[in-house]
């Protein structure tokens, strides 16, 4: 079993930038695929970001060019760095993980809570 936990999280004014930290402990095969999960008020967990074993990464749409996931494998710590903050980005985010042969995150943090707002 695989245990997340979520840090970084806070309150920035638009324009601003956060990074989140995910710290992972467990049973961590070196083979995996990270992401981070948001769910604003009112709306339905959608995913972010997404960094496999190998580096390479996904991005949603709504973030591209201004979220930023990486990988510390020595750490076993995924990061969320994320620039040019908009109030539509306020949400609980989450980070999970899976295998790589999984098709879906088995793991999941409890989150931390981002509010963009002047």
């Amino acid at each position: 079993q695989v245990q997340l936990v979520e840090s970084g999280g806070g309150l920035v004014q638009p324009g601003g930038s956060l990074r989140l930290s995910c710290a992972a402990s467990g049973s961590i095969f070196s083979l995996n695929t990270m992401g981070w999960f948001r769910q604003g008020p009112g709306k339905e967990r959608e995913l972010v970001a997404t960094i496999f074993s190998g580096g390479s990464t996904n991005y949603a749409d709504s973030v591209k060019g201004r979220f930023t996931i990486s990988r510390d494998n020595a750490k076993n710590t995924v990061y969320l760095q994320m620039n040019s903050l908009k109030p539509e980005d306020t949400a609980v985010y989450y980070c999970a993980y899976r295998t790589t042969w999984q098709s879906t995150f088995t793991s999941w943090g409890p989150g931390t809570q981002v509010t963009v707002s002047s």
